[in-house]
């Protein structure tokens, strides 16, 4: 059993490498987590004696294999606590993320195994993230960024990069969600942002910014 401390360096390195085995540096962890980098060595060096870690001093840290499996479990019980927040509880997909962030650290591996029972098993989360199996395998969705496609393209929306509640207020504000269609109807040179045709009779200017924070079905 690990501190919540630990859990959160362990996902946040997890997050901020390519699925554990790119290298992260001190100042990225402490920018993320809101702390020193003189604390993140000080854990580095706890969790390297745990065997959670790979570190080495001036040259970043990787996960161990045990390192990734404790992530992905973290990270999967986070994602089926926004799903039942979202569809049991009513929570909008705004409001979950800070809720599930606690809910997280719950150690006990039965009660993970019975929630996922009772929500039938979900695949994705309610921003269209992947949710780890059992034994760490995600599905992965076939998407593109809707910056990157091209006028007259059209897709459904199927996940956000961007989880903050301020973007998906925006969100629900423009009445975009996942399974909204999209199609581009024009590209702005000037500044690329988008004219799009949301659910075929709602048209809509899209910034750039937002458009690279919005997957589509490919």
């Amino acid at each position: 059993m690990h501190s919540y401390t630990e859990e959160n360096y362990i996902k946040a390195i997890y997050k901020l490498s390519e699925n554990g085995t790119q290298e992260v540096n001190t100042n990225a962890i402490a920018e993320v987590l809101d702390t020193k980098a003189a604390s993140v060595t000080d854990m580095l060096r706890k969790l390297s004696t745990k065997n959670i870690v790979n570190y080495v001093k001036y040259r970043g840290v990787t996960l161990t294999e045990e390192g990734e499996r404790i992530a992905l479990q973290i990270i999967r019980k986070h994602r089926l606590w926004e799903v039942f927040l979202v569809e049991k509880l009513k929570f909008n997909w705004d409001e979950v993320h800070d809720v599930a962030e606690e809910l997280e650290h719950i150690s006990s591996t039965l009660l993970t195994k019975r929630l996922d029972e009772f929500l039938g098993h979900p695949q994705f989360d309610p921003h269209g993230d992947p949710i780890p199996s059992e034994t760490g395998e995600m599905k992965q969705k076939k998407q593109r960024l809707l910056a990157e496609m091209d006028v007259n393209d059209a897709g459904v929306v199927v996940g956000v990069n961007d989880s903050q509640p301020l973007f998906l207020q925006y969100l629900d504000k423009m009445g975009i969600s996942l399974g909204s269609k999209i199609r581009i109807m024009d590209k702005m040179p000037y500044d690329n942002s988008l004219e799009i045709v949301l659910d075929e009779d709602k048209a809509l200017l899209i910034s750039s910014e937002v458009s690279k924070n919005i997957f589509l079905s490919a």
